[in-house]
């Protein structure tokens, strides 16, 4: 199985699942990695080159996809419109459209480098919570998705469900080294992120992709 991985914090929890899901199961030796942003994640499912991974949830209907994803419930810290001239985040697919269905204008911006800016002191739109002010309804940024493997797929989105994850400090303070940002951060961060897509996600991502 090939697995698209977006190289993101916001999936930090379920990379430290995966491996250690990996160690206990006979697919370890037929799994292997393909890391990168949102949009090139999307272009490797739809070209086949690989099997499943966290797709953007505006190209999610396209596919086979579980109740697993990435949600945010009101503000997520990682996904701005800043002043500027107009300008998508060409790591992006699900943001920028958002951007579109609020009618905001600005430059897009995601991911760690989005979260970094904030912590830093800049000042933004945050689209997660712009979505919220106005529907009440999380939203619903990615979904996990497969084109084959579904039988094994859903085992994996059902055990990362079952049982919240506790990240070691020596990968919290590696991948934060990397980011520029203190473990503390990161895990602030993480807190406003959940995974399961419930009933309330659901409805969200029904009601935004009906206006995209």
């Amino acid at each position: 199985m090939i697995f698209g991985s977006i190289s993101y914090l916001n999936l930090l929890p379920f990379q430290v699942f995966l491996k250690r899901y990996l160690k206990h199961s006979s697919s370890k030796m037929a799994f292997t990695y393909k890391r990168g942003v949102p949009s090139s994640i999307n272009r490797a499912l739809r070209n086949g080159t690989i099997n499943a991974g966290f797709i953007s949830s505006v190209e999610s209907f396209r596919y086979r996809c579980t109740n697993l994803g990435i949600v945010s419930n009101g503000m997520v810290y990682s996904v701005f419109m800043v002043e500027g001239e107009d300008k998508k985040d060409n790591e992006s697919a699900t943001s920028n459209r958002l951007a579109e269905v609020l009618n905001l204008k600005g430059e897009v911006i995601i991911g760690d480098k989005a979260l970094k800016y904030y912590l830093d002191g800049g000042e933004g739109l945050d689209l997660s919570q712009e979505w919220y002010s106005k529907t009440k309804l999380p939203f619903v940024f990615a979904r996990l998705c497969f084109n084959c493997y579904e039988r094994e797929i859903k085992d994996i989105a059902k055990r990362f469900i079952q049982k919240p994850i506790k990240i070691p400090q020596y990968i919290l303070k590696r991948e934060a080294k990397k980011r520029g940002i203190t473990p503390k951060e990161l895990l602030w961060y993480l807190k406003h992120i959940s995974y399961k897509i419930d009933y309330r996600a659901e409805r969200s991502l029904k009601l935004f992709l009906q206006k995209v």
